[in-house]
Parts: structure tokens; sequence; C-alpha cells
């Protein structure tokens, strides 16, 4: 029986990718909480799941913070077009 082994390549491209999508960075916040605790638990394996989770949260609710952001911004800018219009019609008036 022999197993699959993937190219180095391909290895290196699927860290890359785990790279961009934030799932080497959240998990190394979490084995570092877990280190960092002085009682360790005895579920490392639950305690894992649980602050990745926390960590996933926060991850979507700074997406939503963001997408607030940039339609504020967007809104912003379509006023600041009027007020500039509204300003020249009233100077040619």
């Amino acid at each position: 029986m022999s197993t699959f082994k993937p190219s180095d390549s391909k290895k290196e491209e699927f860290r890359k990718y785990l790279e961009r999508a934030g799932v080497m960075d959240a998990l190394t916040k979490v084995l570092v909480s877990l280190y960092e605790e002085t009682e360790k638990p005895n579920d490392a394996l639950e305690y894992i799941r649980k602050n990745l989770g926390d960590i996933t949260e926060n991850g979507l609710e700074i997406d939503t913070l963001k997408k607030e952001l940039d339609d504020a911004r967007a809104k912003i800018n379509e006023l600041r077009e009027k007020l500039v219009k509204y300003e020249v019609d009233e100077t040619n008036d």
C-alpha cells in the first residue's frame, strides 16, 4: 500500500494559501494563548476550538465594520460632490 505524497511545490502553494487566508495567524494566536495559560486545560483541543471560534467571530465583525466604513466613505464622497455642485449652481445664479 503506497501513500500519496504531494510535491513540495504543492505543499508550498498550500502553505501560502493558508497564510493569505489568515489561518496560520489565527492558529498561532490560539496556540500562543494556550501556551501562556498558567493552568493548562484538561482538553486542549476543546480550548483550541473555543478560542479559535472567538478569533473567527472577531474577524467577521471586523469585515462587517470595514464594509460599513467603505459605505460611509462612499456616502460622504457623494454628499461632497452634491455640495460642490450646489455651490457652483448658487454662484452662477
